[in-house]
């Protein structure tokens, strides 16, 4: 096994699974004994090994195909996708993001999926959320396969709003309501907040407001940055004065207590979460027991925005198993396993109308508020060097959250160090 085959399977460790039962090419430490026969699959999130397990089974019963699936931390997942990709050492399956897809496109990594799918009877790219389809396309090529999408909801905790005599959220609350409850929930000495969103959420926080007030984060035809435009500028004031200021723990608590742990623990009456987060809120007996999830609050104009993205299978352009590899990810992408993914509730699935079923994975939630959602969605913002501006957008806004800066200030430094990034990427 070379090294960083050796990485990849050292820090996926336990996690690792080697779904070879039907082709008699078992567990060998994650190095593959036939090319033909094995497949190796990289993700990043736990909570969805079970029941992606199971699709594999699915997979290597049809296909005769072992899949080892490996699972690596985000921060280490990248990076070794990247040192992979310089060494030519990929695994032959992998997720791909919208911070990265258009990086890896540019650069000859990904498998061109482009005629497999003109052939293929199982794959239309019509049949995805289009905008999910798009990252993963380039000058009229396409690297990936739709995964799933992601919506945001509104996560609170039914006992602290039942102690307070609060109504509960619903379709009715607008961002005024919102804050105001989220004040009424916060008590002065510190034990309770109305609402916990770190500096560094922006899809599962502050994005949600800016659009719905009528902002944007990144003009539509992704040549410029819309931070500084007077509407943006507008919502981000108001998230500071009405929610940071008022509702909120420092910056400090946040960035070492994740929404979910301090809803979870007691301490925030309400966080906004993905839709991926589902999984983990299941696995906590204080949320089961005491929390629920709604839609988004709206703007007074009526707009409920929520932000969305999604994953994308895809497959290294060097792999040493490519066939096998589209014949995977010709499955992972097929209405069969799409439906199962959503009934296992894995994930929503990107294939349109295949994710009714996801609801019933958790009946303790009202899971139903998610695809509510996604009546009024956009895209995640993103340009092919969003992991720059973004990180810088992320760090830089929690010097509004301290003080340190005003919320405009902070918003001109974000536009002009993102027009600066966005201008690169034309050179």
């Amino acid at each position: 096994m070379n090294q960083k085959k050796a990485l990849w399977a050292m820090l996926a460790g336990t996690m690792a699974f080697s779904l070879a039962a039907c082709t008699g090419n078992g567990g060998n430490g994650g190095e593959k004994q036939d090319s033909g026969n094995s497949l190796t699959v990289a993700i990043w999130d736990n909570n969805q090994l079970p029941g992606l397990k199971e699709i594999m089974d699915g997979f290597a019963a049809q296909s005769g195909i072992s899949v080892e699936l490996q699972v690596v931390p985000w921060d280490q997942y990248w990076t070794l996708l990247e040192a992979g990709a310089q060494g030519g050492d990929l695994p032959d399956v992998f997720w791909m993001h919208s911070n990265y897809s258009q990086k890896f496109m540019d650069n000859g990594i990904l498998l061109d999926l482009t005629d497999k799918i003109a052939g293929s009877q199982m794959i239309d790219m019509g049949n995805y959320y289009e905008d999910i389809a798009g990252l993963y396309q380039l000058d009229g090529k396409t690297y990936a396969i739709p995964k799933d999408y992601d919506t945001i909801g509104l996560w609170y905790n039914k006992t602290m709003f039942d102690q307070a005599g609060i109504s509960y959220p619903d379709e009715s609350w607008t961002w005024e309501t919102f804050a105001e409850a989220a004040g009424e929930l916060t008590k002065e000495d510190g034990s309770q907040y109305g609402f916990t969103s770190p500096a560094s959420f922006n899809q599962d926080g502050y994005y949600n407001l800016i659009y719905s007030m009528g902002g944007s984060v990144l003009s539509d035809d992704k040549t410029q940055s819309n931070w500084n435009s007077p509407e943006t500028v507008q919502a981000m004031n108001w998230w500071y004065d009405n929610l940071v200021a008022k509702a909120m723990p420092t910056q400090q608590v946040m960035a070492e207590n994740t929404p979910d742990v301090m809803l979870g623990s007691g301490k925030a009456a309400m966080v906004l979460q993905g839709s991926w987060m589902v999984a983990a809120m299941k696995g906590n007996e204080y949320i089961v027991e005491n929390c629920d999830v709604a839609v988004l609050p709206k703007s007074d104009s009526g707009k409920r925005i929520s932000i969305y993205n999604g994953l994308g299978w895809a497959a290294s352009a060097k792999g040493s198993n490519t066939e096998g590899a589209w014949k995977l990810l010709e499955y992972l992408g097929s209405e069969e396993a799409q439906k199962k993914q959503a009934g296992l509730g894995v994930t929503m699935s990107a294939y349109i109308g295949t994710s009714d079923t996801w609801v019933g994975c958790a009946p303790e939630f009202n899971l139903q508020a998610y695809l509510d959602m996604a009546e009024d969605m956009v895209i995640r913002p993103y340009t092919r060097n969003t992991k720059a501006w973004e990180d810088y957008s992320q760090e830089t806004m929690v010097k509004a959250y301290t003080g340190d800066m005003t919320m405009e200030e902070v918003c001109n430094d974000i536009a002009a160090y993102m027009n600066e990034q966005i201008a690169e990427e034309k050179r």
